[in-house]
């Protein structure tokens, strides 16, 4: 055995693909003002900053349009489908605030303005009329960001793990929420 391949061996740390402690303690004294954002973060950051900040809107939108449906919603139904509205809105907001934490850390800012929420937002605020119409527009608008949502996991795949994480968390809540209206159209009896 070569003296060369003796000392090979002994590295038993080297991993490929997997940079040196060193390596790794030397990069993260660099750039320290950007935080989270080290030198292997691969993504567009100002792509995932827009697409973020356009999710953020959404959930907005969303939460503003179900507290008009909790507030309007009349009829014999209306308590239990109230609960629905009044729950979903809570879990919108739940989702705004993760994103906007996120932007935050990729060195983004939150964009709450709102003269731009509908315009920047994917889902429609849509009053809805009688209670039916309310529950099928959020079905139709949860529909819409379950399909935001996976097209944004899609370009952001494994160049940043902790935003498609978050997205991917956001997205089964949002499928539970089209299958919570969808079950409510499905039974409905009518008013």
């Amino acid at each position: 055995m070569s003296k060369q391949h003796a000392h090979h061996s002994s590295n038993a740390s080297a991993i490929e693909g997997i940079s040196d402690r060193s390596v790794i303690r030397a990069n993260a004294r660099k750039s320290i003002e950007d935080g989270a954002i080290t030198p292997t973060y691969h993504a567009d950051r100002k792509a995932v900053i827009k697409l973020l900040n356009d999710a953020l809107a959404t959930e907005y939108v969303c939460v503003l349009r179900y507290y008009r449906h909790f507030y309007m919603a009349k009829g014999m139904l209306a308590d239990a489908v109230k609960a629905e509205f009044l729950e979903h809105a809570q879990q919108e907001q739940a989702h705004a605030g993760m994103l906007a934490e996120r932007i935050v850390q990729l060195g983004g800012e939150p964009d709450f303005n709102p003269d731009t929420l509908t315009a920047r937002s994917h889902a429609e605020y849509k009053e809805g009329g009688d209670l039916r119409d309310m529950v099928r527009e959020n079905l139709i608008a949860e529909r819409i960001a379950i399909d935001s949502y996976r097209e944004m996991i899609n370009f952001v795949g494994d160049k940043d793990t902790t935003t498609k994480r978050m997205l991917e968390q956001i997205l089964a809540q949002e499928e539970e929420h089209a299958d919570d209206f969808a079950d409510l159209l499905d039974g409905w009896i009518g008013e």
